[in-house]
């Protein structure tokens, strides 16, 4: 019989790693994505992995953020998020190689972030100066014995097919956000799988519906109130030989959140 697939849930570290662990552990689940602020230092890092021992909860990627603005829409997204724009690019690089140092001086095997909207023209001077920013950091995480996720959401499937391929190196994943692909309307998140499937490394759990706006973002939902087809998703992954993490996502707080990741892992736990 198949080995289950891990559950997880997506966190945000804080100034207390062993409080957020244990909320993990109270969750009944043994798996962690970690929101790794720029501001991070090795002394956190150890504190963190410290935690994630104690309470029995692997790390499954360092979540990678990044200094400068982010704006979470489609006007001032595309100059603000990720390694696309030129204003912000250097010093993004310079935090993502830092942090594929923390993930390695805690045994995390990969990092992860948004790169932004990475221009679906491979001939935009954009694009380029993006892949060559991209080589930099995968570099960086191979000399760490890491390797660099993409998450899912600005860019369409194609073109992230493409910024893999032009990257070149074998240390490069995905981390799936299917919901990100449909609330930024770049794809159904089943097809996409026919796309990039064979890169996905892990995933967020997380449900969503598409834009309806040319300004703002798709609602993110409750798993199974939104378009993400869980049922058939996960086997799909799955018969493509995705053996990482399902990890929930919720982006609220409160008890609403916590109510929730709850109702997710019960619609999950069948499909691992």
């Amino acid at each position: 019989m198949p080995e289950k697939l891990k559950l997880g849930v997506m966190t945000h570290l804080g100034n207390n790693p062993d409080e957020l662990m244990k909320k993990v552990a109270d969750f009944g689940l043994d798996s962690a994505q970690v929101h790794w602020p720029p501001s991070g230092t090795p002394e956190m890092a150890d504190a963190l992995k410290q935690s994630a021992d104690a309470h029995g909860i692997e790390i499954s990627t360092l979540w990678a953020g990044l200094p400068g603005p982010a704006v979470w829409n489609f006007t001032e997204g595309p100059i603000t998020i990720g390694l696309v724009p030129v204003e912000y690019r250097a010093i993004r690089v310079d935090a993502l190689c830092q942090a594929a140092e923390i993930a390695a001086r805690i045994g995390v095997p990969s990092i992860t972030t948004h790169v932004g909207f990475i221009p679906d023209w491979p001939g935009d001077i954009l694009y380029k100066g993006t892949i060559i920013a991209l080589q930099t950091v995968a570099r960086a995480c191979k000399a760490n014995g890491v390797e660099f996720w993409f998450e899912t959401g600005q860019e369409t499937p194609i073109t992230l097919l493409r910024t893999i391929q032009d990257i070149g190196t074998d240390n490069l994943g995905i981390n799936l956000d299917p919901a990100n692909l449909l609330m930024y309307g770049k794809a159904n998140p089943v097809d996409a799988l026919d796309v990039f499937g064979q890169f996905v490394k892990g995933t967020h759990c997380k449900d969503g519906e598409y834009p309806t706006d040319g300004v703002n973002l798709g609602k993110e939902m409750p798993m199974g109130e939104g378009r993400v087809n869980f049922p058939v998703l996960i086997p799909k992954l799955k018969s493509m030989g995705f053996s990482g993490h399902l990890t929930i996502e919720r982006e609220i707080s409160g008890p609403k959140q916590i109510e929730d990741i709850q109702k997710a892992m019960a619609i999950l736990e069948p499909l691992r």
